[in-house]
């Protein structure tokens, strides 16, 4: 197999349905460009056989490559394993639900030469979704471009191309997948979008929940702590200590300035205030050097997969599918 100028990602859970469909679009897609390519399915540990429809697909393409994961670890955990074993100068990433259509794989190209960006994200303009997903992504879009500064209409959107530099610096880890243009941005990558087209949901359910909420504001501090912080805890944390301490200082100083001048010590509000902000800024301080130790140490995560097909041919030289491309 020669090296593929494009790589699909397409991370699922519980999409059987849709496979063969979203296959054969991603095909005529690639032709359409005359690119070759490659497929990576990443199946999040679905139960509704998804693997055995993906291990058909591999058999039958050895263009497709596949991973299924013992249980479901999110989707971010599902970007990372394919980020880490993509081969293509470009890498699209695909919902595998049929609501982003792979054809848009040529205005995606077009949009990135032109602008000169290194990420270009989907804009679903005309979304079809029920307003219980449309609004809360209105709202998110609106709180993450203020707190991150990458002004995009649709930061989620599923259907993104990226050239490979940009994923082999992009470390996915929690439910980072929602943040990765911002991530790209602040590692100094060219960000830009482009208009989409978007499908209504044919197969299945959609999976998002209210869980969602909590999980995206916890992940856009932790976004924003790493923009923030240059990866440097100390930094931040250390700020936070100094001034706690010089607080807390500052007002038992006081206190011990009026023992010498011989006025007895009782205890006060504003005295217990001192002694709990200078052991706040102790606790502080802890934490930042805990998270520098942590921060020069980290390693990424390896999560248990129970199945691959074609997953490990990078340097093996194997035959085109008959038919062509």
């Amino acid at each position: 197999m020669s090296r593929p100028v494009v790589s699909f990602v397409v991370p699922l859970f519980d999409e059987a349905p849709s496979l063969p469909v979203l296959h054969a679009e991603i095909v005529r897609a690639a032709a359409a460009q005359g690119v070759d390519f490659e497929v990576l399915y990443i199946d999040d540990g679905s139960g509704d056989g998804s693997d055995r429809v993906l291990a058909g697909l591999a058999a039958a393409d050895r263009r497709v490559r596949v991973a299924s994961f013992r249980r479901n670890f999110g989707k971010s955990a599902a970007l990372a394993v394919a980020f880490s074993r993509v081969r293509g100068d470009y890498v699209m990433t695909l919902d595998a639900d049929l609501q982003d259509d792979p054809a848009e794989l040529g205005n995606l190209l077009r949009v990135m030469q032109e602008g000169g960006y290194d990420l270009v994200s989907g804009w679903k303009v005309r979304r079809q979704d029920p307003w219980s997903k449309t609004w809360p992504s209105w709202l998110f879009n609106t709180v993450t471009g203020r707190v991150t500064g990458t002004r995009l209409h649709d930061m989620n959107c599923g259907i993104k191309l990226y050239r490979r530099e940009v994923v082999e610096h992009l470390e996915v880890y929690g439910e980072l997948h929602r943040y990765l243009p911002a991530l790209a941005n602040w590692k100094g990558f060219k960000v830009g979008e482009c208009p989409v087209a978007h499908r209504a949901r044919t197969h299945g359910r959609s999976k998002f929940g209210a869980a969602r909420f909590v999980n995206g504001f916890l992940d856009l501090l932790a976004v924003s702590f790493m923009q923030t912080s240059a990866l440097k805890p100390l930094h931040v944390f250390g700020r936070i200590a100094l001034v706690c301490g010089l607080a807390g200082g500052l007002i038992l100083a006081y206190f011990f300035g009026l023992w010498l001048l011989g006025n007895p010590l009782r205890v006060r509000p504003l005295f217990l205030a001192g002694a709990v902000l200078v052991m706040v800024g102790v606790q502080f301080a802890m934490m930042g050097l805990l998270g520098e130790m942590i921060a020069s140490q980290r390693s990424k995560t390896d999560w248990p997969v129970r199945a691959t097909h074609n997953w490990d041919a990078d340097a093996a030289a194997v035959p085109e599918p008959q038919g062509g491309r």
